[in-house]
């Protein structure tokens, strides 16, 4: 079984006075995943046209756009459009196989390569604390399955921490958030890293979409969806797990897998630089995932 989705994601930028340079790289294509999820249409709308523009791969395979403007211009806006098709998950993969088996098989050593090593890496500056390991430590018991294991800190985290949309930046720290209690998706996201990676365990940090169905009885209304971050945890068979902290619950057909890294930084949808004497901007951000039919 699978869902097909129509992703709109909508970006724009007015500035106070003129940009004569723009410098933009954009991560907004969803990835082709092998039994998971299939790309079948995308392109990226800058505005004004760009004088040059680019799509190419980064080290993780996460396909980034890379656009130049060089026209004077006092509004940017950036359209990415994608029919995607997200594949359901296997109904044993949590009741059978690697995600039985102890946490401690999970944890990669040098014979798994340096990709899988880089994820069990701290961040600079540091997020795992002495507060995040413990609260790590008192999930990943010794010898229990890691796919229990991560259920558990996924549920932990939704019951301990309170979603407060605004209360954080993408620069807000681990560390501010587990003592605030309080945050937003990819904070709970990079808090959950934080813990498997403290006992050795491989996790990447993944961004993306989650298409919301309407109340019943209700219209999709348009626009009103927004990006997502989660997580995923490497298993002892070399695969990965991808699980949402803010939802408790595992990652399934209606998430739109856009990209991973170690962190945010990683996988940004929009960064870049402008040449200009503006001294105030303002972003308005729309994203409508809406399933289409096959």
């Amino acid at each position: 079984m699978s869902r097909r989705y129509r992703v709109l994601h909508r970006t724009s930028y007015s500035y106070d006075d003129v940009v004569t340079n723009s410098y933009g790289r954009a991560y907004l294509t969803p990835r082709d995943i092998a039994g998971q999820q299939r790309l079948h249409r995308h392109r990226v709308k800058v505005e004004p046209a760009p004088t040059d523009e680019a799509q190419s791969p980064d080290v993780y395979g996460n396909l980034s756009s890379y656009f130049q403007v060089t026209s004077e211009h006092w509004e940017l806006v950036v359209t990415s459009e994608s029919v995607v098709e997200v594949q359901a998950p296997a109904p044993g993969r949590l009741t059978e196989g690697a995600a039985l088996r102890p946490w401690e098989e999970a944890r990669p050593t040098a014979a798994d390569g340096a990709r899988a090593v880089e994820f069990v890496l701290d961040l600079v500056p540091a997020e795992i604390t002495p507060e995040v390991r413990a609260y790590a430590a008192d999930v990943l018991r010794p010898g229990r399955p890691i796919g229990e294991a991560v259920a558990d800190l996924t549920a932990r985290i939704f019951a301990d921490f309170t979603y407060t949309a605004g209360s954080t930046t993408v620069s807000t720290k681990v560390a501010d958030v587990f003592a605030a209690r309080h945050g937003v998706c990819q904070d709970f996201a990079r808090l959950a890293i934080a813990c498997l990676r403290s006992q050795g365990l491989a996790a990447r940090y993944v961004s993306g979409y989650l298409a919301t169905d309407p109340p019943p009885g209700r219209e999709h209304v348009f626009g009103i969806d927004a990006t997502h971050a989660w997580a995923a945890v490497r298993l002892p068979d070399d695969t990965w797990l991808a699980f949402d902290p803010t939802n408790n619950q595992f990652v399934g057909e209606r998430y739109v897998t856009v990209g991973w890294g170690r962190d945010y930084v990683d996988v940004p949808p929009l960064r870049g630089i402008i040449y200009s004497d503006s001294t105030t901007s303002t972003i308005a951000v729309s994203v409508d995932v809406a399933e289409v039919s096959h």
